[in-house]
């Protein structure tokens, strides 16, 4: 991570990365804290279980008896399904969305039974929801997984055109301020910190900086909440291809960011931040 120039998100954590030695931070517009995401079970965290936990609020490693993934285990289908934020949120009558766009070849997988379904998938989904499309990418009303969407035309969407990891922080932005919650998932982190690959981890590290400061750069400090979080540690130590237990940084900026702070520990108080923040 040090060797990575991330500017946007050393200004939101105080002027330094998150580190051991700089887990936290307060100023007026943001929040660094630690959480922990071992949720009270040995071994290490998973996505399964670690994502479970931050978008239902229920400690699903413990519920499971283990940590699992990186897809949930069935036995956590149904909690998933009734406790999601989705779900919550929209019985309080609040609009919600999750913003990554999905290609035809996954919509073609999942329906012949080939591809498992994330957390937030499945959370999304089992609320009712679709998942977006090329469609919905292709008009800026979604945001693609690596941000400048190069890969779509390989994945059998050759209308789909370029753009910067910049402007697509700036789509996210206008996205989020039509609605109450709005959900945005990176997984090239994890991908990145699994291959141990110095320099795919700084690219992965950088391009999320220049999304976010495309995303701050009309952000509402004085009306809007951000929250950054993972499921588990990797990518901080790429002398392993496994996950760590390592607390993961949360950031937090804009409106109610201090108090939200206060609440969260673990990855089960995320969901009920929110929950209590959008009340």
């Amino acid at each position: 991570m040090f060797s990575s120039r991330l500017p946007l998100l050393s200004e939101l954590c105080g002027g330094k990365l998150p580190s051991s030695q700089h887990k936290q931070f307060n100023s007026q517009r943001s929040v660094l804290i630690p959480v922990n995401a071992t949720l009270g079970v040995p071994a290490l965290p998973q996505s399964g279980t670690g994502q479970a936990a931050i978008f239902t609020g229920v400690n699903a490693a413990k519920t499971f008896g283990k940590h699992f993934g990186p897809y949930p285990p069935l036995m956590l289908h149904p909690i998933i399904g009734e406790k999601n934020i989705f779900r919550r949120l929209t019985d309080r009558g609040k609009r919600a969305t999750f913003t990554n766009a999905f290609p035809k070849r996954f919509f073609e997988y999942t329906e012949s039974g080939t591809r498992r379904l994330t957390v937030t998938t499945l959370a999304w989904m089992m609320s009712g929801f679709k998942l977006l499309t090329a469609e919905a990418l292709q008009e800026n009303r979604a945001i693609s997984a690596d941000f400048t969407r190069d890969k779509w035309p390989e994945l059998g969407h050759p209308e789909i055109e370029p753009t910067t990891c910049e402007e697509a922080g700036e789509h996210l932005w206008n996205i989020a301020r039509d609605n109450d919650f709005t959900l945005f998932e990176y997984w090239l982190t994890d991908h990145a910190g699994h291959s141990q690959k110095k320099e795919f981890a700084v690219e992965v590290l950088e391009r999320l900086d220049l999304f976010l400061s495309g995303f701050f750069r009309n952000f509402d400090f004085d009306d809007s909440l951000f929250v950054l979080v993972s499921d588990h540690g990797n990518i901080e130590d790429l002398s392993t291809k496994s996950h760590s237990r390592n607390p993961v940084p949360c950031i937090l900026a804009g409106n109610k960011s201090h108090e939200a702070s206060q609440r969260i520990k673990s990855l089960v108080h995320i969901t009920p931040t929110i929950l209590s923040v959008l009340s």
